[in-house]
């Protein structure tokens, strides 16, 4: 197995700050990191939204597109 370029930096940057042996520092890295992954992540907050009242339809139908484009947009929306 290789590790990426930047993850080898700073592993040899976290080695020379502490003065410690490579193998102690993957181990630590690995240590926290996968404690890190395994933690539960906290409960999210349920999001909702409320309801808004938009008035009535103008239209009695909207299944006739070209009826709703004329109302929205003017009789030229073609």
């Amino acid at each position: 197995m290789s590790l990426d370029d930047d993850v080898s930096v700073m592993l040899t940057r976290v080695r020379k700050q502490g003065g410690a042996k490579m193998k102690s520092v993957v181990i630590e890295a690995l240590r926290r990191g996968l404690t890190q992954l395994l933690q539960s992540e906290k409960p999210r907050k349920q999001f909702s939204t409320g309801s808004v009242d938009l008035g009535r339809c103008r239209l009695p139908s909207l299944d006739n597109v070209a009826e709703v484009l004329a109302v929205a947009e003017g009789d030229d929306f073609r």
